[in-house]
Parts: C-alpha cells; structure tokens; sequence
C-alpha cells in the first residue's frame, strides 16, 4: 500500500479498509508518510476507536496537526486517552489558547495532572514523569499490597515497579510486581521490598534520568521532590524516547545540520534548507583558513607542482582521523563514559592512536609514492601522513570535551569542524615538512 502522496477521492475508502486491517501502530507509520491534508483525511476516516488507539502513537508534530483539523469535542477525547505525560509533552508544543481550550475539557483528575506536569521545566524529569500510580507502606502485607494494587491497576500507566512511601510519603523502598505475586500473601511488604531504590529529583536532567534507567537496567524509577517525597514514575518507555530524541539531535548536528524537531516528511522542503544553510556557511567561512594556507606557500607549488597531487589525499586522511576521534569521543560523551575531567587522557590515548594509524597508513605509501614521485617525496608523504593523523586525532578528541566545558553541546564541534579545522592545520604541516625536506 503507497500513501506517500495524498490520495484522490476515489482511493480513500480503499484506503481506510486497508488500514483497518492493521494494528495502531501500523497505522501510526502508514499516517506519517502521508502529507498533511492526507494525513487529516484519512485520519477523521478511520474506526473512531482504532483512530483513538493509534492517535497514542504518533509524533507530537502529526498530533499538533491533526487536532488542528477536528473539533473541540473529538479532539479532547483523544487527549484525555492519552497518558498525562504524554499529553503534557503534546501541550508543551501546542499554543496556549489551545491548550488552555483542551485543558477546560478534560476531566478534572486529568486536568490536574497535566496542570501539574506542565508546571515543571522543560526538559526536567517532572515534565516525562507519570503523576498516576499505586504507593504502597511498608506495613502493609503482601495481600493488603496486591489488593490495592488490583483495585487501581486500570488508573495507572506502569505496571512495572511500585514505590513503597513511609512517614509523611517519603520515599522507602520499590517493589516489583514479580516479588508480590512470588511472596507468601501474609508477608510484610518491608521483608519484600528494595530497600534501597534508586530515585530522581524533579527538576533533573530528562537525558541523565534517561541514562540511568538504561545504564541500571531499571523498568521504572520514583521521581521525588526536594524532600524525598513521592511525586510520580518514570518508565523505560519514556525513558528510551528521550534517549532517541537526544540521538537523532547529536546526529543532525554531527552532520553539521540543526535538528528538524519533526518527522522527516511533515517537514518542508524550505526548512529543510534553511535548517542546513547556517552551518553550511559557516564551514564555508572556516575553509577559508585552507585558502589562505594554499596561498600562504604559493611559491612552494609551483617550485614542487607534484605536492599538488597529494593534497586532496592527505587532507582527507586528516579529515577522516579527526571525525573517527571526534565521532568516538562524542558517543563517549552521550553515554558518560567520557567527561571534561578526563581531557589529558583522553588526549593522551588518542594522540598515540593518531601516531600509531599515521605510521601505519606512511608505512604503507612509502612504496607506491616512491615508485611514482621519487624517494625524497616519498619521506615528505610518509612524515605528513604520520604527522597529520596524530594531529587530527588530537583536535578530534579535545574539541568535543572543550565544548563541554564551555556549556556548548559537543555534537556542534564534532566531524565537520573537525574535518574543516585539520584541513588547514594539515596543508601547513604538509607543507613546512616539504620545505624542510626538499629544501624549496
């Protein structure tokens, strides 16, 4: 079945009986690769309860759309079925007269959670927390536990791990539904629980919670305020939407291209443009420096004109060595594996991996250049490729690690800067080397 282009009059109702045939997350990828006028048509076409069901998993970019496109009534069904922090992130991107229209509909325990997730910080954990779940006490028995949880089990979102709160709802211990259903029922639920959980703050960093759930293989974590209280949960779920968020953010700007912030194919082509022409403009500007180096040894040139065809080999070399460091050194960064505290040695082991690949690659080209250029060329491209790779390495591996230090996302300044940086740094080697060798 094609949607990519926006289907004719006739098609729509074989379109709709070919959706129905697939399940909500069928549909949700089949909606997104339609245009937007298409996308709103078929949408309002489908089964009024598979069209709630799918609405659950499409990018906020094509929910913002559609509620757009439908009236205030169906559009406040859909979002009151939708998990209150999956809604607040919706609202974050929506106007505020139409969030202050949708919020007036909902259901005022609805109402009061989104309210509540709203208040926090953009790009806090409160803001991907989910506010419904069931809290246990630790004198509470297994059976007194599973009873209440079977009570409340339909209100809330995880089923996963259940914070157990004590005095004045402070934060005691977590409790996974396995060790409930595994326990004897008259067991109280202090002999059962973690004792020692891993909790949150609600104002940190969605990305480092995020990382920790993943790094501690948790399937939810208590988010807690400055007392220790209870506030809500966090879940795996959310927590890989964030990190794969965060992903596609580094990669855009590693290939020197601000992130779009939507799907792929809800976005312009005029955006798309415009999202790459800054950076592109200010690589331009940057290649300048290799410019005015070429100009810089003009007289070198023309006394050698064979340096000439080396140049386009060895500043790609460069270029590669220092977008290999700054891409490793970035994913080290992205994952904490790497920090600005470790900027000596990790310069230090990716100057001697520079030193080592630049040998190498010279230890290599010795022969054939020799064959080709002469012996004495052959020196000045063996020094230059063992030179330039430990430079580049280098410059690869700090940038990144600066730019942390200096509060700038390290994905700016990785590959293509790198790449534009060595460039220049590297034809200057290239060429001193050959001065000095060839005696020019």
């Amino acid at each position: 079945m094609n949607l990519s282009k926006s289907p004719k009059t006739e098609e729509l109702d074989q379109i709709r009986q070919n959706l129905a045939r697939l399940d909500p997350v069928g549909v949700a990828e089949e909606l997104a690769r339609l245009e937007r006028p298409a996308r709103a048509m078929v949408f309002r076409l489908l089964p009024r309860d598979l069209a709630r069901r799918t609405f659950r998993y499409l990018d906020p970019a094509h929910q913002e759309d559609l509620l757009a496109g439908l009236s205030d009534e169906r559009a406040v069904r859909l979002v009151e079925d939708m998990d209150p922090d999956d809604r607040a992130r919706l609202f974050g991107d929506l106007p505020a007269e139409v969030v202050r229209r949708l919020l007036a509909g909902l259901s005022p325990d609805q109402r009061r959670f989104t309210s509540v997730l709203l208040g926090y910080p953009e790009e806090s954990a409160g803001r991907i927390m989910t506010p419904e779940f069931v809290q246990l006490e630790p004198g509470m028995t297994v059976g007194e536990a599973l009873e209440r949880y079977r009570r409340r089990s339909a209100e809330i979102e995880t089923h996963y791990a259940l914070p157990v709160a004590g005095d004045r709802n402070r934060l005691v211990g977590t409790v996974e539904i396995r060790d409930l259903l595994l326990a004897a029922p008259g067991s109280r639920l202090a002999e059962v629980m973690n004792g020692e959980p891993r909790s949150v703050k609600v104002d940190e960093d969605q990305e480092a919670v995020a990382r920790l759930i993943q790094a501690a293989d948790l399937l939810a974590v208590p988010v807690v305020d400055g007392e220790g209280c209870v506030v809500g949960l966090i879940t795996v779920d959310d927590a890989m939407d964030v990190l794969t968020l965060e992903e596609s953010e580094d990669l855009a700007r590693v290939g020197a291209s601000e992130p779009l912030g939507r799907p792929y194919f809800s976005v312009s082509i005029f955006r798309l443009a415009r999202r790459r022409m800054v950076w592109l403009l200010l690589l331009v500007v940057a290649s300048t420096l290799t410019v005015h180096v070429l100009d810089a040894f003009e007289d070198s040139l023309q006394a050698a004109v064979g340096l000439a065809l080396f140049i386009p080999l060895l500043i790609g070399t460069g270029g590669n060595a220092g977008a290999q460091s700054s891409t490793t050194i970035v994913r080290g960064m992205a994952v904490g594996e790497v920090r600005v505290r470790d900027l000596l040695r990790t310069a230090l082991r990716e100057t001697v991996v520079g030193l080592l690949l630049g040998i190498m690659l010279g230890a290599l080209g010795v022969a054939p250049v020799w064959l080709f250029a002469g012996r004495s060329m052959a020196l000045v491209i063996a020094l230059s490729l063992v030179t330039i790779c430990t430079l580049a390495s280098l410059v690869g591996a700090i940038m990144p690690i600066l730019a942390r230090a200096a509060d700038v996302d390290p994905a700016v300044v990785s590959a293509p800067f790198v790449t534009t940086v060595v460039d220049a740094s590297g034809l200057l080697v290239y060429f001193l080397i050959a001065r000095a060798v060839l005696n020019l």
